[in-house]
């Protein structure tokens, strides 16, 4: 069997949302959902931003809060031009969280997006994570 995997981000104002991911990844629209969402195409796996207000019910008794928050779970973005990504980013709404760090495989800094959602942007080095990869 194989599997798909779909991203959904859910986001409290849809035409904000379009507009960040759009201009500082260069995704381009696909399907639209109605008022509820907008497909986004251009990452390598189809990206849904859902509308889902503040303060709806998100899981079990949770609900939504577009504070910044911490998940284990996160969207990495490989891009070619660490700094310029990074502009873009933060003229688009993200809050930088930290400097930009090197590693063997290369660059990497966090942000969170204007919904509080965390991100990094990564520019591999020639070698990426193989330098890092154990021999197999």
């Amino acid at each position: 069997m194989d599997a798909t995997l779909l991203v959904n981000i859910d986001v409290a104002d849809l035409a904000r949302a379009e507009a960040f991911y759009t201009t500082v990844f260069g995704l381009r629209p696909g399907r639209r959902f109605g008022g509820g969402g907008v497909e986004l195409l251009g990452a390598g796996v189809p990206l849904h931003l859902l509308y889902q207000p503040q303060d709806s019910i998100a899981a079990a008794d949770h609900r939504r809060d577009y504070r910044r928050h911490w998940t284990p779970v996160h969207l990495d973005w490989v891009v070619d031009d660490l700094e310029a990504a990074l502009a873009r980013a933060e003229a688009a709404g993200a809050i930088r969280e930290g400097e930009i760090r090197s590693a063997a495989w290369g660059r990497i800094v966090r942000l969170a997006d204007p919904f509080g959602h965390g991100i990094c942007l990564i520019a591999f080095s020639a070698q990426g994570y193989d330098a890092i990869a154990d021999p197999t």
